[in-house]
């Protein structure tokens, strides 16, 4: 990768399944890291497993006792990095994070955002099938709104420059559907956008998922990404 500062942000919620395997593989993966770590409270382990690993505090940990959310807990992170390079990754997806290396150097190859799809040549969701068929139809809505140009809008893998902030605010408020108006709002301000294809395997332990295994939240959320995607429609450039 390249020597440029790279900031990675987790957010984290009872995330002690998997927290450790995920920071473990950025800190071999990414060279000049900065890893800053959001934990809203949690409940079990993390906390601890994440201070046992930071024994040379070389991990930025903020932890919000008050506020939850994970659109405002990576908005919080954002407000830590001080990277040329900013990433967020899904704490659950540890094995996907040799995939930043990859995104780096479409960075460096003049891309201003790159993200993982699954809906490109080379992806796949093997999830189960109400998880996978809810997230593909999902985004060919969006591509039939927003527009084609970009495939994945729901996922949970990115790096940015972080000069796309000049211009592309983060708009810190609900779940995961922030990611589809930050990709929308850079696409408007046309900021090159690569997609680099990934495998998203099957749900290891649906009992750990926070939305597998819940379909009223499952669905609730869905709605809320709708109804983000209606806002932006009427919202001028």
């Amino acid at each position: 990768m390249t020597l440029k500062k790279t900031s990675i942000i987790l957010c984290t919620y009872n995330e002690a399944y998997y927290v450790k395997d995920t920071i473990e593989k950025i800190q071999k993966t990414i060279k000049n890291l900065e890893l800053i770590i959001v934990d809203d409270d949690s409940k079990d382990r993390t906390r601890e497993i994440i201070n046992e690993l930071n024994s040379e505090n070389k991990i930025k940990l903020i932890h919000r006792k008050k506020t939850r959310g994970l659109a405002s807990a990576f908005f919080a992170g954002l407000m830590e990095a001080t990277g040329d390079y900013v990433g967020w990754i899904d704490t659950n997806m540890s094995e996907l994070v040799v995939k930043f290396e990859e995104m780096d150097s479409a960075l460096e190859s003049g891309n201003d955002i790159a993200i993982l799809s699954r809906y490109i040549e080379g992806g796949e969701d093997k999830r189960n099938l109400l998880r996978s068929l809810s997230s593909k139809y999902f985004n060919l809505l969006c591509g039939l709104l927003l527009g084609p140009q970009i495939k994945d809008y729901t996922t949970g893998i990115f790096l940015f420059k972080s000069k796309v902030l000049h211009e592309v605010p983060i708009c810190a408020y609900g779940h995961g559907e922030f990611v589809i108006e930050f990709l929308e709002n850079a696409k408007r301000k046309s900021f090159k956008i690569k997609e680099i294809p990934f495998i998203q395997m099957k749900d290891d332990d649906l009992n750990v998922s926070k939305t597998a295994g819940n379909l009223i939240r499952f669905f609730y959320l869905g709605f809320t990404y709708f109804l983000r995607i209606l806002r932006i429609l009427t919202r001028k450039n």
